[in-house]
């Protein structure tokens, strides 16, 4: 299973912010769509990506006077990327060394799509379900 594969059924809709943004604005846009990472976006270049994790380390760092800086200050700007021929356990690997939740994912120099682990996890049930069910349907049939 790819990448491709998500996002042809999750969609390939991202949340950004610009990275001038204030970080107050950030975390509404993330409470409001229920999210846990949101893109940094220059127009449509990637710059960074701002997560939950991120906003927690500097409010407990600095407080919550950091909530009027900009995304830039506090946004992750070495972000790892993946591809849409990229597999599944590729990413989970990715994921677990890393320590991260999202990825986005770049198709010829642009963002085509954001992966969460809750998308994969969603996917990788799906798939036992349905093995589940071949099994149960070619036990019946024996």
């Amino acid at each position: 299973m790819t990448v491709r594969s998500i996002l042809n059924t999750k969609g390939h809709q991202i949340m950004s912010v610009e990275p001038d943004a204030k970080l107050a604005a950030a975390v509404k846009l993330l409470a409001e769509k229920k999210i846990g990472a949101v893109l940094v976006m220059n127009q449509s270049r990637l710059e960074g990506i701002l997560s939950e994790r991120d906003i927690v380390r500097v409010l407990g760092e600095r407080g919550a006077g950091v909530l009027e800086e900009p995304v830039a200050q506090v946004m992750t700007r070495k972000v790892v990327t993946c591809k849409e021929t990229d597999t599944v356990a590729e990413l989970m690997e990715m994921m677990t060394s890393g320590k991260f939740r999202h990825l986005p994912v770049i198709d010829n120099g642009t963002v085509v799509g954001l992966i969460s682990i809750g998308d994969i996890v969603k996917r990788r049930v799906q798939e036992y379900e349905s093995e589940q069910e071949a099994l149960r349907d070619y036990i019946k049939t024996a």
